[in-house]
């Protein structure tokens, strides 16, 4: 029994491990390029931003509430055609990547965005009577301002992109979901079911910690 357990998580945990914390990982770090980029024309073309323009705002909040508004399981199978044509495969921890970004980035577009607006308006108006361009506003002034806000809400995200991993191994992306369906679940085996759940909980513990202890130094 000891052996069997041995193998199941040198074997098989371990490695699954390694596949979630590389699909959180890259597709977080994506996602969040992608969703600041998104956060900043936002922030800029919205009604009362730096360089207001409608069309343009209301077309990219219209983008973003569509993506935001798909289950992620149902994403996964909807962009499967896009997947093969970026990836070569739908199948695979890299072909998750893509569904993962493409939901992880416009829920980050929405914190950062949150959290920009967020940024004293009088500070913004100083900086423009000094003569600060909108480029040194933008990066020099509001980000620096709701950075410990962006990472909190970052934080969120990575957290919301684990949970989004366990779905994806459903559909053949391995990982720690995939262990817990494939080996607990279906087999009818609650030690690995539980156990995987319980290494997912360590997880979030861990991000949560490290978020609020990066947010607690930049506040």
């Amino acid at each position: 029994m000891e052996n069997e357990l041995s193998r199941l998580l040198l074997q098989i945990v371990v490695p699954e491990l390694s596949r979630t914390l590389f699909m959180v990982s890259v597709s977080t770090l994506l996602a969040t390029l992608i969703g600041t980029l998104l956060a900043i024309i936002l922030i800029v073309t919205y009604k009362n931003g730096l360089q207001p323009n409608p069309y343009i705002y209301q077309f990219l909040d219209t983008i973003i509430n569509i993506v935001r508004s798909f289950p992620f399981i149902i994403l996964i199978v909807a962009i499967i055609p896009f997947t093969r044509a970026i990836i070569g495969t739908s199948i695979g921890e890299k072909a998750a990547l893509v569904p993962l970004t493409l939901a992880g980035a416009p829920f980050i577009a929405r914190i950062i965005e949150s959290s920009l607006r967020e940024v004293d308006k009088d500070l913004i108006e100083a900086a423009k009577s000094f003569g600060a361009s909108k480029r040194q506003i933008i990066f020099k002034i509001m980000l620096p301002e709701a950075l410990p806000s962006i990472i909190s809400g970052i934080t969120l995200a990575v957290i919301a992109i684990l949970g989004c991993t366990a779905m994806a191994g459903a559909v053949g992306a391995g990982g720690l979901g995939a262990v817990a369906i494939t080996y607990g679940y279906a087999n009818f085996d609650n030690t690995v079911m539980y156990g995987t759940v319980f290494v997912l909980i360590i997880l979030v513990q861990l991000l949560q910690a490290a978020g609020n202890f990066f947010y607690k130094i930049l506040k």
